[in-house]
C-alpha cells in the first residue's frame, strides 16, 4: 500500500445507546458527536472508533476489538477500579491472561462487543 496512513477506525454497535456513551466515556474516551446517531470516540489522538445508534444482535456480538497497552497492570488496576459491572449490567471481565505473546485481559462492553486490553511481550 504506497498511502500513508494516519488511523484506523471501526464501527461499533449499541443497543442502548446513551447507555454505550456514558460507559465510554467513564472509561476514558473522549466523545466527538458526529450526529444524533454516532459519535466517534477518542484517546491519545489519532486512536478511536464510531459508536453507532444501531443494534443487530449477531453483528454486535462478534465485534471484537483490541487496545494495545504500554503497562498492563496500570490498566488493569485502573479499569478493576471502575467497578463497571455494578453500574453496567452487561459489562464482564475476564481473568487475565498469560500467552506466549503477553498479557490480555477481555471485557465485553454493555451491548456485547468484546475488548481485549493487550501488551505485547517486548523481546
Amino acid at each position: 500500500m504506497q498511502c500513508i496512513s494516519k488511523s484506523i477506525r471501526t464501527f461499533i454497535g449499541a443497543r442502548d445507546y446513551g447507555e454505550s456513551r456514558r460507559f465510554y466515556a467513564r472509561l476514558g474516551f473522549e466523545e466527538v458527536i458526529i450526529d444524533r446517531k454516532m459519535s466517534y470516540f477518542k484517546v491519545r489522538g489519532s486512536l478511536g472508533f464510531y459508536l453507532q445508534d444501531y443494534y443487530e444482535k449477531s453483528w454486535v456480538e462478534n465485534t471484537m476489538l483490541l487496545l494495545e497497552v504500554e503497562n498492563f497492570d496500570n490498566c488493569y488496576r485502573e479499569l478493576m477500579a471502575l467497578d463497571l459491572p455494578k453500574d453496567y449490567p452487561g459489562v464482564r471481565f475476564s481473568e487475565v491472561r498469560r500467552e506466549d505473546w503477553g498479557r490480555e485481559l477481555h471485557m465485553h462492553d454493555p451491548a456485547g462487543v468484546l475488548w481485549h486490553f493487550a501488551e505485547f511481550r517486548t523481546n
